[in-house]
């Protein structure tokens, strides 16, 4: 579980032992209001993830959208990027990254 700046938590789990592949898949929840942080996240690699439930503000770099159900983003994880639960439900991303950060 990540604790966020914010005072709301997003729990990140891993899908499977990222520890013996070089790509990890996470099914995450983000609770109305979970926020990655005001500073952006900037790391090695490359993300994508596809949005099941809910809706998520997605950063990346300058570019900011609002993704719903059946919605998904791919970025490089260099660029600033943050995650933000702007809506009143819950939301459930189904996401990948390599390498394997969590």
């Amino acid at each position: 579980e990540i604790a966020l700046v914010t005072g709301v938590q997003t729990c990140a789990l891993p899908i499977c032992n990222a520890e013996q592949h070089s790509l990890q898949v996470l099914h995450e929840t983000y609770p109305p209001g979970a926020d990655t942080g005001p500073e952006l996240l900037v790391h090695e690699g490359e993300e994508a993830g596809v949005v099941i439930s809910g809706e998520i503000e997605v950063t990346v770099d300058d570019a900011v959208a609002v993704l719903a159900p059946g919605d998904g983003y791919l970025f490089d994880s260099r660029l600033p990027h943050r995650f933000r639960n702007i809506g009143d439900v819950q939301c459930i991303v189904v996401s990948a990254c390599t390498p394997p950060s969590f």
